[in-house]
């Protein structure tokens, strides 16, 4: 801390000169940046703040009427105090200071023993100097010790502790959420350090800068990069000097930020790289599996007896339309978040159960996976364990594997397409287009949810999904549902809707009335009037047939 007025005073060369205070003593406390010794009464365009004002006074023995005057410009420059030295029979200049120092906030001190104001000036500027010498090693000190975690890529909590031992206060960081990401409590308990913490947080507003704020006064600074702040770290506590803990609190944020964005780089550039094998090993061009395994080995893949292909497939995408296309009416900013939090979802899912994978997005709204299986009977178990983590059973993706970094959006919905368990990872790599139209094919099933399908989950619409774009094939719906969607284009609107719950209900009109609450009467005329619009009999086992594909590809194709 820079010495104080009170603290100048309490020097020896000044007490032995006997100091008196005249006035101003709720400033006693305030810090002296440098002492300036003068004799001239007009010194105000001289000081920038801060100083200590030396002087004997003589001059405003000759013109005491200045006295007020003089202090006054003293303190409109930010003066932080006067000391006069007053010696032998000047009572004019003395009688001005008392009248003067009255009404005034600046310290003004007067001595009447003689003071070598040379002594004063030396042992205060060797002690401002000592203390910007100090501040200049402390930082130094936290400069090294942080630029160490940042290289070192320190976990959060370990940059946290940090912070906590070089303030000597407890630390805590938190999220914009106002949850505790990590905190070290120093000297406190915990209980008594976190109690109610979210509330208490919450009435301490956030501030762009190092600043204390709230009802508890809580030193904080922002976390993160500009306009991308993800939290503040904040010492609940009062201090003995701000100056040095904003100093260890903004180095400490900058040191996660670096952590977080280089955290970032290489789950990027993991990514790229299992985008880039995966790719290679489903084209293979002559590419032997020895090779495929070493490759994928140094990508963390651990070699298995067994490997299987598994798509995960964003039920938002659509089967229409390229998911980045315009037409689609997806945001392909908000897909590719979609992806990276789901790649961080199952790299924890993966760590949970001690498997390897290659996971990487094989086109927007689609990320493939290559799962190494120990044995045959794992592999169910394991499949269920990664759409658990679809589900939300793994930690939430608001941080990071490290617990601190926002990984994206979660409210997505994935449909898991499964290939066939291969013995060799070639094998498997091809079969991630069998595994991308089941999860295709599964986005497009009604009714409950599994948690992943096989090709013998899909079957027919599975068949379908595969030939919808066929020309042919959409000229065949067109020609077997002509006069239903002409009729629904003119409003008559309910006839797709009925014809689906009748074939669903294999033809049984007892069935339907009772499932749609509708007489037998209404129903009869209802379906004499579908049958009229598509020509067709529909007692007809082989009408039915041919109508229920064309229901299926007109609704696989509108989704």
């Amino acid at each position: 801390m820079l010495p104080t007025v009170r603290s100048i005073l309490g020097l020896p060369v000044l007490r032995e000169a006997g100091p008196r205070l005249l006035g101003g003593e709720g400033a006693l406390d305030h810090p002296v940046r440098w002492v300036h010794v003068s004799e001239v009464l007009d010194i105000s365009g001289l000081l920038s703040g801060g100083e200590l004002v030396l002087t004997t006074g003589l001059e405003l023995e000759k013109a005491p009427g200045l006295t007020e005057s003089f202090i006054r410009s003293l303190e409109d420059a930010g003066a932080a105090g006067l000391i006069v030295e007053i010696t032998g029979n000047r009572t004019r200049s003395l009688e001005a200071l008392c009248l003067a120092a009255v009404g005034t906030a600046l310290p003004v001190i007067v001595v009447e023993r003689r003071v070598r104001f040379v002594q004063i000036t030396e042992i205060v500027h060797r002690m401002i100097v000592a203390e910007q010498l100090e501040r200049v090693e402390l930082a130094r000190d936290v400069h090294e010790a942080f630029t160490v975690l940042s290289l070192e890529s320190a976990g959060t909590e370990q940059v946290v502790e940090q912070a906590a031992a070089m303030i000597g206060a407890p630390v805590v960081l938190e999220d914009l959420s106002h949850l505790v990401l990590a905190y070290s409590a120093a000297k406190l308990l915990t209980v008594e350090l976190l109690d109610d913490w979210e509330r208490r947080s919450r009435t301490t507003p956030s501030a762009p800068e190092t600043s204390r704020s709230g009802a508890e006064a809580w030193l904080q600074t922002p976390v993160g990069v500009r306009g991308q702040l993800w939290g503040r770290l904040v010492v609940p506590v009062p201090l003995d000097d701000d100056q040095a803990a904003a100093m260890v609190l903004e180095r400490a944020a900058q040191a996660l930020a670096i952590n977080r964005l280089a955290e970032r780089d290489r789950r990027e550039l993991s990514h790229q790289a299992q985008a880039g094998l995966l790719n290679a090993l489903r084209q293979p061009r002559g590419l032997g599996e020895g090779e495929a395994q070493t490759r994928a080995a140094a990508l963390g893949l651990r070699r298995a007896p067994y490997y299987v292909p598994v798509v995960f497939r964003s039920r938002g995408a659509s089967s229409a339309a390229p998911p980045d296309d315009p037409a689609s009416g997806r945001d392909p900013l908000a897909g590719q978040q979609e992806e990276r939090a789901l790649l961080e979802q199952l790299a924890r899912a993966l760590k949970s159960v001690s498997g390897t994978a290659l996971t990487a997005s094989i086109r927007s709204g689609s990320v493939g996976m290559i799962l190494a299986i120990p044995a045959k009977q794992l592999e169910d178990p394991m499949l269920h364990r990664l759409a658990e983590a679809l589900a939300g059973d793994t930690p939430p993706s608001g941080t990071s594997l490290d617990g601190a970094l926002p990984a994206g959006p979660t409210d997505v919905e994935w449909s898991v397409g499964v290939g066939r368990l291969r013995g060799s990872l070639l094998e498997a790599a091809a079969g991630i287009d069998e595994a991308s139209h089941v999860a295709e094919t599964a986005a497009t099933l009604p009714g409950d949810r599994k948690p992943f399908y096989r090709a013998t989950d899909v079957r027919l619409r599975g068949l379908l999904a595969l030939l919808r774009k066929d020309p042919r094939v959409q000229q065949f719906v067109e020609s077997e549902l002509e006069g239903i969607l002409h009729a629904e284009a003119r409003g008559a609107e309910g006839y797709l809707e009925l014809l689906g719950q009748y074939l669903e209900s294999g033809g049984n009109k007892a069935a339907l009335a009772r499932r749609g609450f509708l007489s037998r009467p209404t129903l009869y005329a209802r379906l004499g009037k579908l049958e009229e619009l598509l020509a067709v009999d529909l007692d007809d086992a082989e009408s039915r047939t041919s109508l229920h594909v064309a229901l299926l590809l007109h609704r696989l194709r509108t989704l």
